[in-house]
């Protein structure tokens, strides 16, 4: 297990964002860089075209295709809390799939892109109304939530949010 760090500069701009500051990001914090790339990544898609319920689906489709329990927990959490998401829908997107067919496209192409290592092919997401800019942010997004899943994996991050 990585020891998480209480006290580290850029912890106090994590209690900003969030208002608190999450184990994972303690961990993080042991490799400032790390949480600096983490913390840029998650900045920048968040600007992004991708809707915040839309991402929270992700989030949990590839949480739970890693198996990260830490990710799965914190991203129902703020799936319920932020995005609104039905308990139906959180369910479904841990199985990368959604009861909206354009969200069960961005979703099943998540959780390919996540299973085959990076060879999905984006034409069922495209044909399903999202664009070219969404789709590259959905792979970035598979991308920010790999790093926080093999993080918390290889970290043991204690589960500070509520059991999924």
């Amino acid at each position: 297990m990585i020891a998480p760090i209480e006290n580290a500069p850029l912890l106090d701009e994590v209690r900003k964002r969030m208002g608190r500051v999450p184990n994972m990001t303690k961990v993080m914090a042991n490799a400032p860089v790390v949480l600096e790339g983490y913390l840029g990544l998650a900045g920048a898609l968040k600007k992004g075209t991708l809707p915040a319920p839309t991402s929270e689906r992700i989030a949990l489709t590839v949480g739970a295709a890693n198996d990260c329990g830490y990710c799965v927990a914190a991203h129902t959490f703020t799936g319920k809390r932020v995005a609104k998401l039905s308990g139906e829908e959180i369910e479904a997107a841990k199985q990368g799939t959604s009861a909206d067919p354009k969200e069960a496209a961005a979703v099943t192409f998540a959780r390919e892109l996540t299973e085959s290592r990076g060879k999905a092919d984006p034409a069922a997401a495209l044909a399903a109304g999202w664009t070219q800019e969404q789709v590259l942010e959905i792979v970035a997004l598979v991308a920010l939530q790999t790093l926080t899943n093999y993080v918390n994996k290889v970290g043991e991050t204690e589960n500070d949010w509520p059991a999924a």
